[in-house]
């Protein structure tokens, strides 16, 4: 299982409809899990970011078809980062010579 995260920051049209965020983020888990994402968290932050979140999936192109479809909404501007856990880290720094 791949994880990202997610930093999100709000376009004009999501902030004119910020009442409805939440929902958004109700409805954003929802599409997600049609294509194979599990968003496990979502964190609405104060800072550089406006919404962070953890998402999961099997695969990269599952992740990068979710994004696309989140921002084809243009609520939010999208970032992910690829997160590797300890034990996954552990494997990749055992390749180095």
């Amino acid at each position: 299982m791949l994880t990202y995260i997610g930093l999100l920051k709000f376009t004009d049209k999501g902030l004119a409809a910020i009442k409805d965020t939440t929902r958004r983020a109700t409805a954003a888990k929802e599409m997600g899990r049609r294509f194979g994402v599990n968003m496990r968290e979502v964190f609405w932050t104060m800072g550089e970011y406006d919404v962070v979140c953890v998402i999961e999936a099997d695969d990269e192109q599952s992740i990068a078809a979710f994004d696309l479809a989140i921002a084809t909404q243009g609520n939010v501007r999208t970032t992910s980062l690829r997160a590797f856990t300890a034990d996954e880290m552990e494997q990749v720094v055992a390749k180095l010579p």
